[in-house]
């Protein structure tokens, strides 16, 4: 096997298992919630997401270093795209790790805010995150296959229905986020409706994040044909 098969490979795999903790990280969130409303293991929960978190710091500076230590004899041929577009590479991993990061703000300040969860504002919030736990999921699998598109110079990937699907739920999110403050702010027996705007808030800028990377994963693939991330203008599908 080849040098630049060897770098390849390896990205994609720590790339895949980075991905794998994250998303485990996430589908705690709604967990936590429902153990934070029915006064259940609420603070164990946490602590596994902050264990969790920490696992992905690791995890993304190896994946960092993996790509800022490699030198043209490591990426080879095969991996051009990866030299074209390393530090906007660099940038989108820094990114990435913004997810598991903010999934353990929220549950922390659940944790120190100690809202109501039996008012519809935190149901609200509650389905935020389930809409999260699933966007998160379809984008460990768009950012597999971007990076495998990345690091392959003959491969081809279409991301196109994945990253919509991103954007659906990100606009859900809104709405949600929107019932959730406006419901807190109208309800006379919710004595701090700031601690649900905060909390909507927290949760809709994880959403976001998503989104961003998203947009990361488009302005990337811009300058690489064989990856493409946007719909036909002209209404063919891609």
């Amino acid at each position: 096997m080849s040098t630049d098969d060897d770098f390849g490979e390896r990205l994609e795999a720590q790339t895949a298992a980075y991905l794998d903790r994250i998303g485990d990280c996430v589908a705690l969130l709604p967990q936590a919630l429902d153990e934070y409303a029915n006064d259940g293991s609420y603070r164990e929960t946490v602590a596994e997401i902050a264990a969790i978190e920490s696992e992905c710091d690791d995890r993304v500076r190896t994946i960092t270093g993996t790509i800022t230590n490699a030198g043209p004899d490591d990426i080879g041929l095969l991996n051009t795209r990866i030299n074209f577009n390393e530090s906007a590479l660099l940038d989108f991993y820094t990114e990435l790790d913004v997810v598991p990061n903010h999934t353990e703000r929220i549950v922390q300040e659940v944790l120190m805010m100690q809202p109501d969860a039996g008012v519809d504002s935190f149901r609200d919030m509650r389905e935020m995150a389930d809409l999260i736990v699933e966007m998160t999921a379809v984008l460990g699998d768009v950012v597999e296959r971007f990076v495998h598109g990345l690091a392959r110079s003959d491969a081809t990937e279409t991301l196109t229905a994945g990253i919509e699907s991103i954007r659906d739920s990100e606009s859900a999110c809104d709405e949600l986020r929107n019932d959730a403050i406006e419901t807190a702010f109208a309800d006379g027996a919710i004595d701090q409706p700031l601690v649900y705007r905060e909390l909507a808030i927290l949760l809709d800028e994880l959403a976001n994040t998503i989104e961003d990377l998203t947009d990361r994963m488009v302005v990337i693939a811009s300058k690489e044909p064989g990856i493409v991330t946007e719909a036909d203008p002209s209404g063919g599908s891609a």
